[in-house]
């Protein structure tokens, strides 16, 4: 094969990888301004913090709910991808823990607002909700069961009983600014600490 042959493959590659890198920083940018102002801020806000123009922004996400649910799973990944990447570089298996307890609950008050997003798409909105647990319940449970046996944490509580409450805690987070639910996040994880 010469590398004639090669030269338009290599360019599409390279324009596919352009476009989900530019995908990737337009929903960070979008991410950033829900948690700012919630998931009716305005789209010109959305294209400003990603340095495009709004037109970029419609191109990609048509809808509203098209761009709130691409967020929703862009963080659901990127949530899911910290862990495996915080236990390898903590200094320890509950430090770990502590961190992507702390993503997961800056995730869950950005999330807030979903629902009346997709007004009424109860399926969709299932859809979502299952990828939520079958990407990040074994993320949260291998932090656990590391934490755990490392002595640092007690090990009587599963992965979905801690997001639960760390997701009970986080509602009314996004409209009430005198609620600090990251503080009371860190006092129940904080509470998982093995008794001396």
């Amino acid at each position: 094969m010469s590398d004639a042959s090669q030269g338009p493959a290599d360019g599409a590659g390279s324009r596919r990888k352009d476009v989900r890198r530019n995908q990737r920083a337009l929903l960070d940018a979008a991410a950033a301004v829900f948690v700012a102002s919630g998931v009716d801020a305005p789209v010109r806000d959305i294209a400003a913090e990603a340095g495009v123009g709004v037109g970029t922004v419609y191109r990609h996400f048509p809808t509203r709910a098209d761009l709130v649910i691409a967020v929703y799973r862009h963080q659901v990944d990127a949530c899911a991808e910290a862990g495996p990447a915080l236990l390898a570089d903590s200094p320890t298996p509950r430090a770990a823990l502590e961190r992507w307890v702390g993503l997961f609950a800056d995730f869950l008050v950005t999330k807030h607002g979903l629902a009346g997003a997709m007004q009424g798409d109860s399926a969709g909105f299932e859809t979502l909700h299952a990828y939520f647990l079958e990407r990040l319940l074994p993320v949260c449970a291998e932090l656990l069961d590391a934490a755990a046996a490392s002595g640092e944490i007690r090990s009587d509580l599963d992965a979905y009983h801690l997001m639960r409450g760390i997701g009970n805690l986080c509602i009314g987070a996004e409209s009430d600014p005198r609620y600090d639910a990251r503080r009371l996040v860190e006092i129940l994880v904080a509470g998982l600490r093995r008794p001396s």
